[in-house]
């Protein structure tokens, strides 16, 4: 069958199971079949994209036998926007698949024989959770079938698509108002006379719409990311803004030349209101930025701290490490059960956000040190001479996970335990292999901050040994 399986065949395939990242897996004659808009329990018709000698990978086209988890999405361009992966799985059954990634990726890279996982963390809200959602501008894409064709698009890009963008109507991710001002943004655009910016030929003035929301404040924030400023040609958006958002409290303009498909300027142009919107997290207030980081499950956020917390267990005598601590908003959450705590982050706004963050709250116990982890760390003695030895280190590295560098040298800290909260679970089961030989892994918590997507956040306590 492997030698009768070429690209473009079609076939016929039961979905057994979820692999990490979201694409169901089937099994043909004993080759593994990774099954793109497939979920377990499905039996479906998939057209073959990629073979190799021990996977191959395909692509759904027609379910032909339902899923007895299968429902119905309630977004009507689920299966075309890249945004959800798994709106037609029941939410529990979301999760139960994704917990057990994290216990397959601890056992198989990890090297735990019986991984501690326990019940996980589910979303206090499925839908509408985001606080932040980037939108993109694109001169391709598509459209409901009632509109004439255009040639700007504004919404989430096609599921597989690098420059194809679905004109959202509609998206459950963020609150309802989005929708609204996708509308008035879409159309403000498309009789400006100035083109969306185009992936191929690296030209056009509209790139990105950023939408953050302060879900405990009620405060929103319009960042449009363009290739040049234009503040008096976004300044007559402002009050169709205003009806459609009562909380609005910062238009900015971040201008990005760069070919680089991120939502960030290398500038900012402040069009109305204020720089920044405010956010609470549990007893703490927090300014938020248009470039900075902020965990973007506000509600699923403070569960995730309290878990920290948690496993930190802190009596009010210990020094904390709190490394890539990126505003500090960890950092302030364990601050009123800590002595003392010093983190660091590579980002300089990130760190002065986090010194202005702490003071807003009064907060006299943090300090923050900007660097690269792997570099600050490189003489451990010398950092613990400069800054003492912590008791509690907690990391919440990139997805990339803790640098290799830094991950040699982080036991001659010395520190009793290690809180590692991390948004990708197999470079964290890689990290925490590396660690085995001074710590063991004590619990490990997952946190689904990202319902119906791929993605889930796992909090591991790690004890020395």
């Amino acid at each position: 069958m492997r030698n009768g399986l070429p690209l473009g065949s079609t076939v016929e395939l039961k979905i057994d199971d979820l692999a990490f990242g979201g694409r169901g897996i089937a099994r043909l004659d004993g080759l593994v079949v990774f099954v793109d808009g497939a979920i377990p329990g499905q039996r479906v018709r998939a057209v073959v994209q990629k073979r190799k000698r021990q996977y191959a990978e395909a692509a759904a086209t027609e379910v032909l036998e339902r899923s007895p988890f299968e429902v119905e999405p309630v977004c009507p361009h689920f299966g075309s926007c890249g945004g959800c992966k798994l709106q037609n799985m029941a939410y529990e059954k979301q999760v139960e698949y994704k917990v057990q990634q994290i216990r397959d990726l601890l056992k198989r890279i990890g090297g735990l024989e019986s991984p501690p996982v326990e019940e996980p963390l589910l979303s206090p809200e499925p839908f509408f959770y985001r606080n932040k959602m980037e939108f993109s501008f694109s001169d391709r894409g598509s459209s409901l079938p009632s509109e004439p064709s255009p040639s700007l698009f504004l919404g989430l890009h096609r599921r597989g698509s690098f420059d194809e963008v679905v004109d959202l109507q509609t998206c459950y991710l963020q609150a309802p108002e989005t929708q609204a001002v996708l509308q008035i943004v879409r159309e403000f655009a498309r009789t400006s006379g100035l083109p969306a910016y185009s992936n191929r030929t690296h030209e056009g003035f509209w790139r990105f719409l950023v939408l953050r929301r302060g879900v405990r404040t009620g405060q929103w924030m319009v960042n449009l990311v363009t290739t040049e400023p234009r503040v008096e040609l976004l300044s007559a958006l402002v009050p169709q803004l205003l009806q459609a958002l009562p909380g609005l409290h910062s238009v900015v303009n971040n201008i990005n030349t760069g070919k680089g498909g991120v939502a960030f300027g290398e500038r900012e142009e402040l069009v109305w209101g204020k720089t920044t919107i405010e956010e609470r997290l549990g007893p703490f207030v927090f300014e938020i930025s248009a470039n900075s980081f902020f965990q973007t499950n506000t509600l699923q956020a403070e569960r995730l701290y309290q878990r920290v917390l948690e496993f930190a267990d802190l009596t009010g005598r210990e020094k904390v490490f709190d490394l890539y601590c990126g505003t500090g908003s960890i950092s302030l959450f364990v601050s009123r059960q800590a002595r003392e705590v010093i983190g660091i982050e590579l980002v300089e706004d990130a760190v002065a956000d986090a010194w202005r963050n702490a003071e807003r709250n009064g907060v006299g116990n943090c300090r923050f040190v900007a660097g690269d982890v792997s570099v600050l760390l490189r003489d451990p003695q010398g950092f613990i001479r400069e800054h003492g030895k912590p008791d509690v280190l907690i990391l919440d590295p990139p997805r990339d996970g803790v640098h290799p560098r830094a991950l040699i040298r982080l036991p001659s800290l010395g520190a009793k335990r290690i809180v590692y909260v991390s948004c990708n679970p197999a470079t964290q089961a890689r990290d925490l292999a590396h660690l085995a030989g001074s710590y063991r892994v004590e619990r490990v918590c997952p946190v689904d901050m990202f319902p119906h997507t791929a993605h889930i956040e796992s909090v591991a306590l790690l004890v020395t040994r």
